[in-house]
């Protein structure tokens, strides 16, 4: 059995002064994939690295305060990997993967995109790579029998009950009709499997994400874009799937919350 869990952090210093601490002290996962950590690893705080049981694992950006993911785990991994071969990707900040017994995971940080900018731009140019990697390694996970998760923050609603005011948000960036043909692509093509949706398959939600405008958490105004994005041998052993929503707005530490997955053999 392994546990993991998934959040966007908002920032990794921000964090660790919210309650970040408090909960990976508590969390009983066995891996924890952060996004947008904006640290390298010199700047986690020292809070952080002091739970004990933890291994860290950081791919920082080239871009200073930018980006950034990285992987928490119990056991040290047996390999680690900081993108995937890209020219334009690799120092960003956007993918890392380890391996542990059984099953590899990894974290990703999809760019966000602005629609009619170059930011959408990049964000398409990420997607046509990163789906080619993606295919690639279904592949080799497939041969070697080993399990593969990608957890993270896709940026992408998927599906009109992914997200709170779908009808408002056509035509804005992480819910384009072309971003949601490219999650379609990944799951029905290549041949990954939404784990949330494979056993919670009714929405509308739950939610992993709320704008800290307004009231978009108090009214569950939120997106559901960070997922567990899994190879079908380890997605048909999920026998849990939470996402760890804040009880009151001024409980958060990020405007995401955990999403946690229990993979049961």
């Amino acid at each position: 059995m392994i546990t993991v869990t998934t959040v966007n952090v908002n920032g990794i210093r921000a964090a660790a002064k919210k309650g970040f601490v408090e909960w990976l002290s508590a969390t009983s996962a066995d891996a924890v994939c952060l996004q947008e950590v904006r640290a390298t690893d010199e700047q986690v705080p020292a809070e952080v690295r002091e739970v004990d049981g933890w291994n860290l694992h950081i791919a920082s950006s080239v871009d200073k305060g930018r980006a950034g993911v990285a992987v928490l785990t119990r056991q040290d991994p047996t390999r680690t990997q900081v993108g995937w071969g890209s020219k334009e990707f690799d120092e960003t900040g956007r993918y890392l993967e380890v391996d542990l017994p059984g099953v590899t995971v990894a974290s990703l940080y999809l760019p966000s995109g602005e629609t009619g900018t170059r930011r959408q731009d990049q964000k398409e140019r990420f997607m046509e790579e990163f789906a080619d990697y993606l295919t690639d390694l279904r592949k080799r996970s497939d041969k070697a029998k080993r399990g593969v998760v990608v957890c993270g923050d896709w940026n992408i609603a998927h599906r009109e009950d992914d997200l709170k005011n779908w009808k408002a948000n056509q035509k804005t960036a992480g819910f384009l009709p072309n971003e949601r043909a490219w999650m379609t692509k990944v799951f029905d093509d290549i041949g990954y499997v939404d784990v949330q949706r494979r056993l919670h398959p009714e929405g509308p939600g739950p939610y992993s994400w709320w704008s800290y405008r307004g009231r978009a958490f108090d009214n569950d105004a939120g997106w559901r874009i960070d997922y567990h994005v899994a190879t079908p041998r380890l997605a048909d052993t999920a026998a849990s799937a939470v996402i760890e929503r804040a009880d009151t707005h001024d409980a958060r530490w990020s405007d995401h919350a955990p999403v946690t997955v229990v993979y049961q053999n």
